[in-house]
């Protein structure tokens, strides 16, 4: 009978590959980063606040629920730091909201918040956290705490009114409730106005909210 040789039989499955475990090299930790917070994003949006874990964070990132973790502690951290990164055009695009005439900052403002939600590029993740904020508590209050700090504050600051972080609010609450049903509700014909019609409209309330009497 003829021997069998070690070369005999079926060849062993290759093993696919596998998530990283523990801490990556330095070289590769803005990557690793960036790679769990496009993941977060996705799964905040595709499930919302309350049915995204950290596991599934860490498996559509393709790493070890411990990296998530070890970059960002809970999931409302990541969350935060996803809405950030989200909330990244609004917080570049301030500074020219808040250069110019006082008496044309509504103009400014709801054509940068309109603007971002026509870009398919931002409007993606401002759903995502819109969404989120709407049904989880922990979610707005995130949501709530980034934008009164990096916006509502630096327009009630420009103002120099009593009532001025009232006033910033106001105008941001009329800019929300127009993204809601706009963009996430998509009641008609506000979903399909154009958007120049929009910012013609809504400037003057919002300047309103701002600077009248």
């Amino acid at each position: 009978m003829t021997g069998v040789t070690a070369g005999d039989g079926p060849a062993a499955p290759t093993p696919g590959p596998a998530r990283r475990r523990g801490r990556p090299p330095r070289t590769e930790s803005a990557g690793t980063r960036d790679r769990i917070l496009d993941a977060a994003r996705e799964e905040f949006s595709a499930r919302g606040y309350d049915k995204t874990s950290v596991r599934g964070i860490a498996k559509t990132a393709g790493v070890d629920p411990a990296l998530v973790h070890h970059y960002f502690g809970t999931k409302e951290r990541v969350f935060e730091a996803a809405v950030e990164v989200a909330f990244g055009p609004v917080l570049d695009e301030r500074e020219a909201v808040l250069e110019g005439p006082l008496d044309e900052v509504g103009e400014r403002m709801t054509r940068m918040i309109i603007g971002l939600w026509e870009s398919p590029v931002t409007r993606a993740p401002l759903l995502a956290i819109v969404r989120s904020a709407v049904n989880n508590d922990t979610a707005a209050a995130v949501f709530r705490g980034l934008v009164a700090s990096h916006l509502l504050r630096r327009i009630a600051g420009q103002l120099d009114r009593p009532d001025a972080e009232l006033r910033a609010e106001l105008a941001a609450a009329q800019l929300v409730g127009i993204a809601m049903i706009r963009y996430v509700i998509r009641v008609e014909p506000l979903a399909s106005a154009d958007p120049e019609d929009i910012v013609r409209r809504v400037a003057p309330v919002v300047q309103g909210h701002l600077t009248g009497d």
